[in-house]
């Protein structure tokens, strides 16, 4: 966590003791990071998250937009301050030929674009975000099963500020590492269930002297493909800060959502979409909200 947001413009005296505890929650924002306390934002993959396609060369373009109008404070209280992120994550993913512990291996890279308009603090950014790079994905396939590792770094790219609520960037480096499972239900693989688990280890925030603590989060689906060829299902994403920031008061973010996918893939195109809206319906320090989701999928 960090104390990034701390001076909001035009704020009244008589408040003042308010929006200085929401400015505080808001830390986790400050990057920004719609998780609990992470890099990664949580609800982006969805039905099948853990599949892990076929030799070749893919590219994801996850469009993001993320509105809450509420923050909670660590000691339970609600501030209504409002504001949004807008963000398209650039996703390139390459899958070899090769194998490693019985997996088929890859490698991946994330290039973030977004723009930050938090409209309580007057404060709005936009740019190239914090880029991700996974040297280490691995991929296993079974008869009606898949499963996934996968290991990387955020990099302290983003334009980050200690002074602007809505910098772009963290202002620290992060290593993640994911893990997960799909099951199909039937030999047709019509049906499935699936959880993606990301667990995040960060580094010290250099301008602000903050470490944050440690988060995990698990995104989940079910899902079910009609005969002509329309996914639908329940998705969802439980996020938790697992320790106190080094540096910072006390307080671990937590995030609860529940909400509903569509996809269609097309083969003669090789080119698949995707569309999601979850909200989140429990928060405990930080924004609360809703997100919206586009994923464009395409093979070269």
């Amino acid at each position: 966590m960090t104390l990034a947001c701390a001076t909001i413009p035009g704020n009244k005296p008589k408040h003042s003791r308010r929006l200085k505890a929401a400015t505080l929650a808001l830390a986790t924002l400050c990057g920004p990071a719609l998780a609990a306390n992470g890099h990664y934002v949580p609800g982006v993959e969805g039905l099948k998250g853990p599949v892990v396609p076929p030799a070749g060369t893919y590219y994801r373009g996850y469009l993001v937009h993320y509105d809450f109008d509420e923050i909670k404070l660590p000691n339970g209280d609600t501030a209504p301050l409002k504001g949004n992120v807008t963000a398209l994550a650039n996703r390139f993913i390459h899958i070899t030929e090769q194998q490693l512990l019985g997996a088929d291996y890859g490698f991946e890279t994330i290039i973030p674009v977004q723009r930050n308009d938090f409209d309580f603090a007057n404060s709005k950014e936009s740019g190239v975000g914090d880029i991700f790079i996974g040297p280490l994905v691995l991929g296993w396939h079974g008869q009606q099963w898949d499963a996934v590792f996968a290991a990387g770094i955020w990099l302290d790219t983003g334009d980050y500020s200690s002074t602007e609520p809505a910098s772009i960037g963290k202002g620290y480096k992060t290593t993640m590492l994911t893990l997960g499972g799909t099951y199909h239900f039937d030999a047709a693989k019509s049906w499935s269930a699936s959880a993606l688990s990301r667990y995040e280890i960060k580094s010290k925030q250099d301008e602000t002297g903050i470490t944050p603590g440690d988060s995990w989060l698990v995104e989940w689906g079910i899902g079910k493909r009609l005969d002509n060829g329309l996914e639908l299902g329940l998705v969802g994403y439980d996020a938790w800060q697992l320790e106190n920031s080094k540096g910072a008061p006390a307080g671990k973010a937590e995030k609860h959502a529940l909400g509903v996918e569509a996809g269609y893939f097309w083969p003669s195109l090789m080119l698949g979409l995707n569309a999601a809206y979850l909200n989140e319906y429990q928060v405990k320090n930080g924004p609360s909200g809703d997100l919206f989701r586009l994923t464009l999928t395409k093979v070269f």
